[in-house]
Parts: structure tokens; sequence; C-alpha cells
């Protein structure tokens, strides 16, 4: 339960009160029932349709929220997920492969977190090493080289920034990430489904056409973060969030992303089935955009929408 579905918890548990006392003492309680659960419609629309920044921060940050290999099966056919760097090891926090997206060869690549505790151990919480991103590249210039169509996941508060990581070249081998995704000729299509953080989302996000979830954020760092850099306390992080501009209708706003999708009332996790049956019309809509381009086309059409990011005048 988050801070602010507090007052739907209460009403669900009125009406589960009800439902008990009636069954138990053999009391008709169902007009009391009744308008009990249509004051939780009206109150959950009314919350689900005002969230603020740091609402939507936390249901990003949901552990129910679903991952990449969660939406994967719903979208694609015959997913064959492929690993290794081909230099150090393989990453679980980045995972790739090759699948069918109506019958057309494509490559998947996205950012994994884990779904307990165990398994975020194993994932790294979804912040991947210098060898996620360097097997990320491998799979979408093995992509480029076949001509398929790339599909990425973003899904990290960040690259991991431990000993071991900025040993193997992390920053580095993001920033080759960001370099020769910019030149890639075939399409290239990135969706946030959660948390998009700093330069570990941006590994995977240069892109002709960027998607955002509903509830998903997309920012150069976490709220905390900012809060402690401008004030000196990670504590003032929902006031950061008010002013950084990181939720998906912001960012939409100000043209950094191409299309919101909208998710079921409650978030992604309420209804995975219906999240992912939008997501892959997207996929198909924005793939058929870019399907005739050329490979010089695309690179072009990449560079423009970067060009054009932000506001600024040109020297006289």
């Amino acid at each position: 339960m988050l801070e602010f579905e507090k007052p739907l918890f209460e009403i669900r548990h009125k009406i589960d009160a009800l439902k008990e006392s009636q069954q138990k003492n053999d009391v008709d309680l169902q007009d009391e029932i009744d308008m009990l659960e249509a004051s939780l419609d009206r109150e959950t629309e009314k919350v689900y349709t005002n969230l603020k920044p740091w609402d939507r921060v936390q249901l990003a940050r949901l552990q129910e929220r679903p991952t990449t290999l969660d939406y994967i099966p719903y979208i694609f056919d015959s997913f064959i997920e492929l690993h290794g760097d081909r230099n150090y090891r393989d990453d679980p926090a980045m995972i790739g492969g090759i699948g069918y997206l109506n019958g057309q060869p494509v490559t998947v690549v996205g950012q994994q977190r884990g779904k307990d505790t165990k398994d975020n151990i194993y994932r790294n919480f979804g912040m991947a090493h210098p060898e996620g991103y360097r097997k990320a590249l491998r799979l979408m210039k093995q992509a480029e080289k076949f001509n398929r169509p790339i599909f990425t996941f973003i899904d990290t508060k960040g690259a991991y920034p431990g000993k071991a990581a900025e040993e193997r070249g992390q920053s580095e081998s993001i920033a080759t990430n960001l370099v020769e995704m910019a030149d890639l000729s075939v399409p290239v299509i990135s969706i946030v489904i959660g948390e998009g953080g700093s330069g570990g989302a941006l590994g995977l996000g240069i892109a002709n056409r960027i998607i955002m979830l509903e509830n998903s954020t997309y920012s150069v760092i976490s709220p905390e973060g900012a809060a402690a850099l401008l004030w000196k306390d990670s504590n003032l992080a929902k006031i950061a969030a008010e002013t950084m501009k990181i939720t998906a209708d912001d960012l939409y706003q100000m043209g950094i992303v191409d299309h919101v999708i909208n998710e079921p009332l409650g978030g992604a996790h309420h209804d995975i089935e219906t999240q992912a049956e939008r997501i892959k019309s997207q996929f198909e809509t924005q793939l058929s955009e870019l399907t005739d381009m050329s490979g010089e086309a695309l690179v072009e059409d990449r560079y423009e929408k970067f060009r054009n990011i932000g506001e600024y005048n040109e020297p006289k």
C-alpha cells in the first residue's frame, strides 16, 4: 500500500468487515455494502486521475510492477534469450534476444529488475554492469547485420556504480552504446516501463521513437539524489520530484518522448495483459512509420530527434 492509496484501503477494509458480519450474523447489509462500493469506485478514480509526480515515482518503483520479462511473452512470439558480452560474463540485469512481432523477426533488449529479494540480488536490482551494456550492444549490432528492428525496454535506477563496474569501464561502455546506437541503420524503438534513471537508462535510449508508460519516470538523477545535491537532504525528494519534470506527461510536453501509453486504473500491475496489448499496439504503429525508411534516413531521423530536443539560440 502506497501512502496516497490509504483512503482506498480503508474503504475496502470496511467493505470486507461488512461482508464478514453479514455472513457471520445472517443480516442483510447489502445496501451499506453497495454504498461503500460506489464510494470506492468514485474515490479510486479521483485518486488515480490526480496523481502527483512523487506518487508516480512510487508507482514506478513498485515491486509488483511488470518487468521486461513479464511483458515479452505477451508482445513477442517465440522469444529466445541470448547471453553474454563475449568478453567478460553474462549480466542478468540486462536481458536480450530474438523474437517475432506479428511474424517479423526483431531484437529485444531490456533492463531486468528482480521480482523478490533473492531475484533482485541475482539481477542487481536492475542496475547493469559494463558487460550488460556490451551485451546489449552486441545484440543490437547483430540486429543491424540481419536487418531486424530493435525494441529496448528501459527500467533501471541507473547503471551500477560499484568499484568493479568502474574498473571494467562502466562509463566507457555506456558512451560506446550512445555512439553506436546513434548510427544504427535499423529502426530503434524504446519504451520506459518503470524508472528511467541517468546514463543507465540512456544507454538503451538513443532511439528513433521513445515511448513511456503513464506512471513511469525518466530523469538524469533520482529525486532523492537531486534533493541531496540541491538541499543536502534526501528527505526532500518529494519536493524535488515536483520540480524536476520527470513524469511521462512532462517529458511529452517537452518533446523528449514521442508517445505516452495510458495504464489501467491503479497502475500496470493491476492488468498486465491490457497493458501489454497497449504496448504492442504502439510498437506496431511506430514500427509501421519507420519500416520503409532507408538506413541513412533512420540515422538522420534519430539525429534530428535528439538535435531538436530543448531550446537554444543560434549565435549570430
